[in-house]
């Protein structure tokens, strides 16, 4: 066998030199650089908003009542809002999204409260008028219904049957001002809330037989 022959073999088995890529790292490895940039939080998701806070951890102040409504000053569309404060050394966003950390002396959100719509009308001076001058129809006159309170002064109560029935009723307030407001009652004192159930009202499944 010639030198010749003899080098092309021993050519033929040797593997080709790899070339270097010059695209540089994979595409997969750029990828995997964005997604773990994106996951990172921002500077602005950094702190919970202070509304998130558990109990324990912000105290909010007692509404300020109105002595003539006794309702919270505040009160617009049945929700009135009081400042919370959260506690010392609590870094939170505020209702403003800045990122503090509070001393217990900031506020830091404000928490609806509900509140009623009152119009003037007393409970006490209600009861009192169905219980003394009820037979005159004065509570129904009182509440704005002057049909009424008219019938029952010249039946004299029908002859004390409704009156007796109207202070139940009002005592109970189911029956209150024509306008729909509702009574002015001690905020602090006993009210009455009528429970309701509708088709949105969750009901738990009975497990007693």
């Amino acid at each position: 066998m010639s030198s010749g022959h003899l080098f092309q073999r021993r050519s033929s088995n040797m593997a080709a030199p790899r070339i270097p890529d010059a695209c540089g790292p994979p595409l997969w490895a750029f990828s995997l650089f964005f997604l773990l940039v994106s996951l990172q939080p921002s500077a602005v998701d950094g702190a919970d908003k202070c509304d998130e806070l558990r109990m324990g951890q912000f105290i909010c102040e007692d509404p300020k009542i109105s002595n003539a409504t006794q309702e919270p000053v505040n009160c617009t569309n049945f929700t009135a809002y009081v400042p919370c404060l959260p506690a010392p050394n609590i870094t939170c966003r505020n209702f403003e999204g800045r990122e503090l950390t509070f001393s217990g002396r900031e506020v830091g959100f404000y928490k609806a409260v509900p509140c009623r719509h009152v119009n003037g009308y007393s409970y006490k001076v209600a009861v009192a008028l169905s219980l003394f001058l009820g037979w005159l129809g004065a509570d129904r006159f009182y509440l704005g219904y002057p049909a009424l309170g008219l019938l029952k002064f010249c039946t004299v109560g029908f002859c004390g049957i409704a009156s007796l029935i109207d202070f139940i009723l009002i005592s109970m307030q189911i029956v209150g001002p024509s306008d729909g407001s509702s009574y002015i009652v001690d905020y602090y004192g006993a009210r009455l809330v009528r429970l309701g159930i509708n088709n949105e009202t969750y009901r738990k499944t009975q497990m007693s037989p």
